[in-house]
C-alpha cells in the first residue's frame, strides 16, 4: 500500500468512526429526550411536554390523532384539573426496554419504549379529580423523532395503552373498560377536546391481546 493509499484508508476509517460516534450520541439524546418526557408526565408539566414536540409533530392516543403543537396541547387539556406537582396525586411512569434506531442521514429516528405506570389519589385529598384511588397501567410507545436545527424533538408520540387494572383487583380481574378515559367518538371542533382525526381501526384493550407493530426488523433473520 502506498503512502497516499494509507492516508486515504485512514481518512475513511476516521470518517466511519466519526459517523458511528455520532449515531451513538443521537441514540443517547433520543433516549434522554423520551425519559425527560416521562419525568414531566410524572408531575403533570404539560407546557414542558408540548415544547418537546416538533412544530408539525403529533400525538396518537387511544383511537385519536392530535396534530401540531396546538393539537398536542388540546389533548392534554386541563389535565383533570391538575397542573404541575399536586398534593395527593401519584403518577409515576417507568420507561423501560428502550430500542432506538437512527436513520442513515441522522435526521430522523424511531424508538420503542415500554411504560409501567402507578397512579392514584391519596385518600386525604378532598377535591374530586375523576381519577381512581390507585391503579396500574401498562403500554408501549412506538415513536418517531426528528432533528430540528440540531436538536432532537418528538415528531410522533404514539402511546399504545394496552392494559389497566385496579390495584386491589389486579389485572386478572380488571373490568373490560378504561378507568379514566374513553375512546373518542368525535373530532375537534365538534368535541372541544377531541382529536383532529379518528383512526379507522378500533381501539383494542386488555384482555384482548394487541401486538404493537415493531419498527425494526428481526436482528437475526432480517424479516419484519
Amino acid at each position: 500500500m502506498t503512502p497516499d493509499e494509507e492516508i486515504a484508508a485512514l481518512k475513511a476509517q476516521v470518517e466511519e468512526l466519526t459517523r458511528r460516534a455520532g449515531v451513538l450520541e443521537d441514540i443517547q439524546a433520543i433516549r434522554t429526550l423520551h425519559f425527560k418526557y416521562g419525568y414531566y408526565m410524572d408531575k403533570w408539566l404539560f407546557p414542558e411536554i408540548v415544547d418537546l414536540f416538533a412544530e408539525d409533530g403529533e400525538m396518537h392516543f387511544l383511537n385519536g390523532i392530535f396534530k401540531g403543537k396546538k393539537g398536542v396541547k388540546r389533548m392534554f387539556g386541563d389535565g383533570f384539573g391538575i397542573a404541575g406537582p399536586t398534593y395527593g396525586v401519584l403518577s409515576d411512569h417507568l420507561h423501560l426496554q428502550d430500542i432506538v434506531d437512527v436513520a442513515p442521514d441522522r435526521m430522523t429516528a424511531k424508538g420503542r419504549f415500554r411504560v409501567f405506570l402507578m397512579m392514584g389519589i391519596h385518600e386525604s385529598k378532598k377535591e374530586s379529580t375523576g381519577i381512581p384511588g390507585q391503579f396500574w397501567e401498562g403500554g408501549v410507545y412506538e415513536n418517531l423523532y426528528v432533528r430540528e436545527n440540531g436538536v432532537w424533538k418528538i415528531k410522533q408520540l404514539n402511546y399504545n395503552l394496552t392494559w389497566q387494572a385496579e390495584y386491589e383487583k389486579g389485572w386478572g380481574h380488571s373490568a373490560v373498560k378504561l378507568l379514566m378515559v374513553s375512546p373518542f367518538t368525535k373530532t375537534y371542533p365538534e368535541d372541544p377536546r377531541g382529536p383532529d382525526e379518528l383512526k379507522p381501526e378500533p381501539f383494542r384493550f386488555w384482555p384482548e391481546t394487541y401486538l404493537v407493530p415493531f419498527h425494526y426488523s428481526h436482528p437475526v433473520t432480517g424479516k419484519p
